[in-house]
C-alpha cells in the first residue's frame, strides 16, 4: 500500500495576457457545476455574452496583482505543497481544477510513482458544488482513467475544524490588536439556486430566513451555513464583540440572485454608517488571489474610503502560515496512520 497526498486549488490563468485569461475563463465557466445550465445555453452564454469582453477586463485586474513568480494563488499553493512535502515521507502533489498543473497530469504522475491510495485535500474550507464538489469529481474521473488502481479518499471541508479556526485567528491577531471599528467577513458568493441544488432534503436551504440556525442534514453540503459556522467559531475564539462584525458575500456574476448581503454594497454602507477603521478577511480562500488582492484589497478599499472610511486593512489569507501548514500536516498524518479501507476521523467519500 503506497499512499500519497493531492492538494487541489481552483486555478489561475497561465499569464495575465488576454488570450491566457480567455482560455482560463472558458474552461472555468464551461464547467457545469459552475454555470449550472444545460450545455447549449452555457456554451452560448460563455462564448457570446462573456468571452467577447470579460477577458480584457479580467486581464487588467490580474496584471495589478501578478508577481514576478506568477499568479499569487499558484505561487502560494506551490510553496505550501513544497513545505508540506518537506514534513512528510509520502508524495505530496498539487493540482489546479482549471489550467495548470492539471489534475489529469498530476494524478498520472502519482500513479506512475506507485501510489494506490491518495488523500485528496480540496483547498476549499466550505462545501460548494462550484469548488469543492467539482474538484472531487474531476479527481475521481482522472483516477478512473489514468490510475484505475488508485483509491481516492477525500478530506471534507474544514470550515469548523479547530486547527483551521486557530490558524485563522492567529493570522488575524496582529490586525485585531491594532484596534478596529468593524470586522467584515467577506466570503465568495454563490447563486441562491446552488444552495437549493445542494440541499439533500429539498426543502431546507433558504426556505426560511434563519434556516442556517436550524439543525438539518442539509448543512453538510450548505455553503452558507458553513460560512456562518466559520464566523461563529472565529469570533468566539478571538473574542470579537457581537456588534463589531458582520458577514457578506462577494464576486457575483449575472443577474440571478446570489447570497446576500453583497460585499460591494456593504463596504460603502459601513463607511456611511460611521465605520472609520475597517478590517476585512476572506476565510473562503486559503491563498490570496484575484478575489482577495484586487477585488477587496484594491477596488473594495477604494469604495470604502470614497464613502467616508479612513482606515482599511485586508487581513491576508492563511497562505503559508505555520499553523495552517501544521493543520495540513496533522490531517495527512492521520491519513498515514489509518489502515486501507478505513477512513480516518476527518475523511469521507467523494460526492458526485
Amino acid at each position: 500500500m503506497n499512499k500519497g497526498v493531492l492538494l487541489v486549488n481552483l486555478g489561475s490563468p497561465d499569464s495575465p495576457s488576454v488570450p491566457d485569461v480567455r482560455r482560463y475563463l472558458r474552461e472555468f465557466l464551461m464547467d457545469g457545476r459552475v454555470l449550472d445550465v444545460n450545455w447549449l445555453v452555457r456554451f452560448c452564454v460563455v462564448n457570446f455574452a462573456i468571452l467577447p469582453s470579460r477577458p480584457k477586463h479580467s486581464a487588467e485586474a490580474y496584471q495589478k496583482i501578478w508577481t514576478p513568480a506568477g499568479s499569487p494563488l499558484v505561487v502560494t499553493s506551490r510553496n505550501v505543497q513544497a513545505k508540506l512535502q518537506r514534513r512528510l515521507a509520502i508524495p505530496v502533489e498539487l493540482a489546479m481544477r482549471y489550467q495548470h498543473p492539471s489534475i489529469s497530469q498530476v494524478v498520472r504522475n502519482l500513479g506512475q510513482k506507485g501510489v494506490d491510495e491518495v488523500l485528496l485535500i480540496p483547498l476549499f474550507p466550505h462545501y460548494a458544488m462550484s469548488s469543492f464538489e467539482t474538484a472531487v469529481v474531476r479527481v475521481k474521473q482522472a483516477a478512473a482513467t489514468f490510475a484505475p488502481q488508485m483509491r481516492v479518499q477525500v478530506q471534507p471541508p474544514c470550515f469548523d475544524h479547530p486547527d483551521y479556526i486557530a490558524a485563522l485567528v492567529a493570522s488575524a491577531e496582529g490586525f485585531l490588536a491594532r484596534g478596529y471599528d468593524h470586522l467584515l467577513f467577506s466570503y465568495h458568493g454563490l447563486p441562491e439556486r446552488h444552495m437549493r441544488k445542494a440541499d439533500p432534503t429539498g426543502c431546507h436551504c433558504l426556505a426560511a430566513e434563519n434556516c442556517c440556525e436550524t439543525a438539518s442534514p442539509a448543512h453538510a453540503t450548505c455553503y452558507r451555513a458553513q460560512c456562518f459556522k466559520t464566523t461563529a467559531a472565529f469570533v468566539q475564539l478571538a473574542n470579537v464583540p457581537k456588534d463589531k462584525y458582520s458577514v457578506s458575500f462577494q464576486s457575483r456574476l449575472g443577474r440571478d440572485p446570489w447570497l446576500k448581503p453583497y460585499t460591494d454594497f456593504e463596504l460603502p454602507r459601513l463607511a456611511e454608517s460611521g465605520v472609520k477603521k475597517l478590517l476585512v478577511m476572506c476565510p473562503a480562500f486559503v491563498a490570496d488571489c484575484l478575489e482577495t488582492l484586487e477585488e477587496i484589497g484594491l477596488r473594495g478599499r477604494d469604495s470604502f474610503l470614497a464613502a467616508g472610511g479612513t482606515d482599511f486593512a485586508l487581513i491576508p489569507c492563511l497562505n503559508e502560515h505555520p499553523l495552517w501548514l501544521a493543520a495540513l500536516e496533522g490531517i495527512v498524518r492521520r491519513f498515514m496512520a489509518s489502515e486501507r479501507g478505513q477512513a480516518g476521523p476527518e475523511a469521507v467519500e467523494a460526492v458526485g
